[in-house]
């Protein structure tokens, strides 16, 4: 009996996905708690290991792995079985922690987290598939809260941790902790996560794997190296982006024609993703690179520690939390969606607004913690809405790759824009003051030459802020974009067939 003709699955009782979701929190309480206490750790973690020129690179080599192993994770699911690729992601998420914990230079950091971001985009992009194989889009908002409730936590327990290991012990234990964390989140999805799951005959498409990692590393290595290592029209830049371009084409043409695509492109046809793709790789472009550098800003600037900054990255995971546990309840009881993404990116384009003025030495403070607001505000009302929007655009047999597509498109995305915000910071530093002071942001107050530690600060400062000017513009795109979104109705049913526990 083919898919299409499959019988529909019988919706699992309000139990049943109960414990279905407390292993998917289980798993995403790892990249959860870990993103928001590397973020208060990083700029200790640079000056311990190497400069500020490697700063964006320790978010850079997470998200570029995570971007492609979250289309691959989609996939590999389908052939065997949701649980074993979330445990597996969890599994390779514990490694890259273990390198990261014992790493004594930058490259081994980098690398290790990039092994982390193989883990995290395979949870990422796990959770997602998961949550729509048992819930259907009409009910699935008023389970929203329970998956944000995660990054709530994380928001608020996360910070903590990376301030108090890093003042009190090391940042390393901000990697030793995740792994007592992950073995444990390793047992519960042993016993939660039993799914409806139906084997299918599929091959993985290695090739197109391969071309589509190659030609995003290519066009990281160009943003990252070109604006301080190599210059622009380096002939290293040259052939980067060339490459990047010729690979991403013969990537492009080789999902035509593959039996089974890493990334269908029959997808693209479908009005509702030809929206949502570009939306959230808009966002994601500006919602990284906010979330990266705020930390730095706080601590070099203001003078604040690890964890200071870490509980003043608060407002952004409140607006969040906030926003997509509303949403979410009023998508369920309303059944629309097509205005959550427009306000959230008018939200965003208010909180990058309010950014750009963080080095006003009068409401620089105040001025930052209201554009977090905004921008989590923003975050929450967008991507959980996108998500669910593309998952109810689609058949249940592609369901998979379309979540993951999002997924990958909005890592993307923020890859490009850390990349690019590590690469515009750069080059507005450069030539400008002693690369050797900015080792240690938090030390830069305590310069003794008074006029010295006011020109760093004056550099720094504005050139952190500018990015969020740049970004104003990016921001306003994403209006235009979520203004676009077609508005269908929300399915009853999850369009999974009858099979057996997974």
């Amino acid at each position: 009996m083919t898919e299409a003709h499959s019988p529909e699955a019988p919706a699992l009782t309000r139990r049943e996905i109960l414990t279905v979701f407390v292993g998917l929190m289980a798993g995403l309480s790892l990249a959860s708690l870990d993103g928001t206490a590397v973020n208060t750790a990083i700029a200790t973690m640079v000056a311990d290991l190497g400069g500020l020129s490697a700063y964006a690179w320790i978010g850079t080599a997470y998200l570029l792995t995570s971007t492609v192993s979250n289309a691959l994770f989609g996939k590999l699911s389908d052939i065997y079985g949701r649980r074993p690729m979330f445990q597996a992601a969890i599994v390779t998420f514990i490694v890259g922690s273990i390198g990261c914990a014992v790493a004594q230079s930058m490259s081994v950091l980098v690398v290790s987290r990039g092994v982390q971001g193989i883990g995290g985009g395979g949870l990422m992009s796990m959770a997602f598939v998961i949550i729509a194989d048992t819930v259907p889009p009409r009910e699935r908002g008023r389970y929203v809260g329970m998956i944000t409730s995660v990054f709530a936590v994380g928001s608020v327990v996360g910070p903590l941790i990376g301030g108090f290991f890093t003042e009190q012990l090391s940042w390393r234990w901000i990697f030793i902790v995740n792994i007592p964390i992950g073995i444990v989140a390793l047992v519960i999805t042993s016993a939660a996560l039993r799914i409806p799951f139906q084997k299918r005959d599929h091959a993985v498409d290695w090739l197109g794997s391969a071309l589509l990692t190659a030609s995003v590393t290519c066009l990281i290595l160009l943003l990252s190296w070109s604006s301080e290592e190599y210059g622009w029209t380096s002939t290293l830049s040259v052939v980067l982006g060339f490459a990047a371009v010729l690979i991403g084409f013969t990537f492009f043409s080789w999902e035509k024609r593959a039996p089974e695509p890493v990334m269908p492109l029959h997808l693209f046809k479908i009005d509702v993703i030809r929206v949502t793709i570009p939306l959230v790789a808009f966002a994601g472009t500006i919602i990284y690179g906010a979330n990266a550098f705020i930390p730095l800003f706080l601590q070099a600037v203001t003078g604040v520690s690890p964890t200071q900054s870490g509980l003043l990255l608060i407002p952004i995971m409140a607006g969040v939390t906030i926003a997509s546990i509303s949403t979410g309840r009023l998508t369920t009881r309303s059944g629309t969606y097509r205005h959550w993404p427009i306000l959230g990116a008018v939200s965003l384009t208010i909180g990058m607004v309010f950014l750009s003025g963080m080095s006003d030495s009068g409401l620089g403070l105040a001025s930052a913690l209201t554009g977090m607001v905004f921008v989590g505000l923003g975050i929450g009302s967008i991507m959980p809405t996108c998500t669910l929007a593309t998952q109810n655009a689609v058949e249940w047999k592609d369901l998979g790759v379309a979540s993951a597509a999002i997924t990958f498109f909005r890592t993307l995305g923020g890859v490009v824009g850390l990349a690019a915000f590590g690469a515009i910071l750069n080059s507005q530093i450069t030539g400008k003051v002693d690369k050797n002071l900015l080792r240690a942001p938090r030390k830069i107050k305590s310069i003794p030459d008074v006029q010295l530690r006011e020109r760093v600060l004056d550099v720094l400062g504005s050139g952190i802020t500018s990015l969020y000017k740049i970004a104003i513009p990016v921001a306003l795109i994403v209006v235009v974009i979520a203004v676009r979104l077609p508005a269908r109705p929300l399915r009853q049913t999850t369009g999974a067939p009858t099979v057996a526990a997974d």
